[in-house]
């Protein structure tokens, strides 16, 4: 790991944070937007950070091409709530040759964290490149490998998609009136 690379990760890191934390407080979610992603400035997600950043993607795709997985992900995805990961379990009533884990529903706030989240990842990484469509874009390429339970699913494919159509300043008014309404 070199000391440049932390410097330029720990930018990155905390940069993504400042826009989920600004997005977070423009719908309500304060708590939230404070405590999101503090789990990267750990020793076990920061050290993987810096060693494999590349600066235009996720280093843990990085770490997992070399080493078939993501130490830093696996690490990440069991502390933060508002990855659909976090969600996923065995699925009790599964008969023989169903998937045997599922996505459980996931608590809204957390749907409109993870919104959020990809929004802000989407700006972060692509920078002046970015356009309202590009977090909509990267969910439909991976979407048909998703463990996500469908309402949770369903929302954030609505939210991507009213991102995609009326902007971001739309679809937080939609969050605040809508959405999070009585749902905190």
């Amino acid at each position: 790991m070199s000391l440049i690379n932390a410097i330029r990760h720990f930018k990155t890191i905390t940069h993504h944070r400042h826009l989920v934390m600004k997005s977070c407080f423009k719908v309500g979610l304060y708590r939230q937007g404070l405590m999101h992603d503090l789990s990267k400035y750990s020793w076990t997600e920061f050290s993987v950070g810096a060693k494999y950043y590349q600066g235009t993607r996720s280093p843990n795709n990085r770490e997992r091409e070399e080493k078939g997985l993501s130490t830093a992900w696996l690490h990440h995805k069991g502390r933060n709530k508002h990855h659909y990961e976090y969600w996923i379990d065995y699925n009790v009533g599964s008969k023989d040759g169903e998937m045997p884990l599922c996505g459980m529903k996931m608590p809204v706030r957390y749907v409109v964290e993870m919104y959020i989240d990809r929004i802000s990842a989407c700006k972060n990484y692509l920078g002046d490149k970015y356009t309202d469509d590009a977090a909509l874009n990267y969910y439909l390429r991976g979407h048909g490998h998703y463990v996500i339970h469908p309402d949770s699913d369903a929302l954030l494919h609505k939210l991507l998609l009213m991102n995609a159509e009326k902007g971001e300043e739309e679809t937080y008014r939609y969050i605040r009136k809508y959405v999070l309404k009585n749902k905190k």
